[in-house]
């Protein structure tokens, strides 16, 4: 079991109840690993890293002082910024589209995903794949792979999605419908664990890791600078370091800044 799959600690409590980090479900397994890096160097501070309850519940959590650290996988807006939130970026993450291994299919055009999405597309058969319906898993509006994608794909910024879409709450949920529904596509951040039971499709014949790969989120983390303590200044110099860097990069990310 993950150190960080409840609370990533191997020595007693401090007086205070710890370090939360909380927020955005995106490249959660890759900060996850970063906190057991940061655990087996700080066993003395127990930090933990929770279940997703999105960038705008992070934001909300720090920003009226519920918790003292969050995650976020957007930009902050002027509103929030207001909070007096600092922001760190550590990571860009590649926004993937994903499906069960059962559509036959490892590689689509930017058309062809626009319309399997509006609903123009609505068997696996008709892009060369399995004699299967297509199962249609979508994110809400406000998730942040989602806005990156009518960003940056082709033909997404005035995408109508297809009523018969699935809304997945989460990236996790996103990720178990396509393991688990046969025909079925997702989209949600890269990361290599997606590659075990999933088929990470090349959109134009580009993979998410490749340069020529246009969308992308950013992981940042976010804290309220009057709240900075020893334990979570050891964090933040944590995963801006060399080893924070190098998971970074297994896990499919791009590290940003020093």
């Amino acid at each position: 079991m993950s150190l960080c799959s409840l609370v990533l600690s191997t020595g007693p409590l401090s007086a205070q109840a710890g370090l939360k980090v909380v927020g955005t479900g995106d490249g959660l397994e890759m900060l996850r690993e970063i906190g057991n890096g940061f655990a087996a160097e700080h066993p003395d501070i127990a930090l933990e890293i929770p279940p997703s309850i999105g960038s705008g519940g992070g934001i909300a959590a720090v920003g009226s002082g519920a918790e003292r650290m969050g995650r976020v996988a957007r930009p902050l807006s002027e509103s929030e910024v207001e909070y007096g939130l600092e922001y760190l970026p550590i990571a860009k993450i590649p926004s993937a589209i994903f499906t069960h291994p059962s559509s036959g299919v490892e590689t689509l055009t930017s058309d062809q995903l626009v319309g399997l999405y509006s609903g123009a597309i609505t068997n696996w058969s008709e892009l060369g794949g399995a004699d299967l319906r297509v199962r249609l898993v979508r994110r809400e509006d406000a998730d942040s792979t989602l806005q990156v994608l009518k960003s940056t794909m082709p033909g997404w910024k005035d995408l109508e999605f297809s009523p018969r879409s699935k809304t997945a709450l989460t990236t996790q949920d996103a990720i178990e419908t396509a393991r688990e529904v046969e025909g079925a596509i997702a989209f949600g951040p890269y990361s290599r664990p997606l590659e075990d039971g999933l088929t990470v499709v090349k959109i134009d014949g580009h993979h998410p890791t490749d340069d020529g790969y246009p969308s992308a989120v950013t992981l940042a983390l976010i804290y309220k600078a009057g709240t900075l303590d020893a334990d979570m200044e050891a964090f933040l110099a944590f995963s801006r370091s060399d080893q924070a860097r190098a998971l970074i990069r297994n896990y499919g990310g791009v590290p940003t800044g020093n």
